[in-house]
């Protein structure tokens, strides 16, 4: 995980993909169709806290995860 805690979306990303049934791969391809190039590798280093998420890019991973954005967040509703 990122150092601090900095990374709160990467433990969800990892989760949501896994339940989905999805590889890396498969979640780039997702969403490359979003308009939201992540490759593999970026996918890999978003799980493992290496990355950071922008804005849109957590749009379109709830989207292609099929959860909500405050979910990726770790925030109860």
């Amino acid at each position: 995980m990122a150092q601090n805690g900095q990374n709160l979306v990467g433990g969800r990303v990892k989760e949501a993909r896994t339940k989905a049934q999805l590889t890396q791969e498969e979640l780039s391809e997702r969403l490359a169709k979003l308009n939201v190039p992540i490759d593999r590798a970026g996918v890999a280093k978003i799980e493992t806290g290496i990355r950071g998420v922008l804005d849109f890019e957590l749009v379109a991973l709830a989207k292609a995860l099929g959860v909500k954005t405050v979910w990726l967040l770790g925030i109860k509703e």
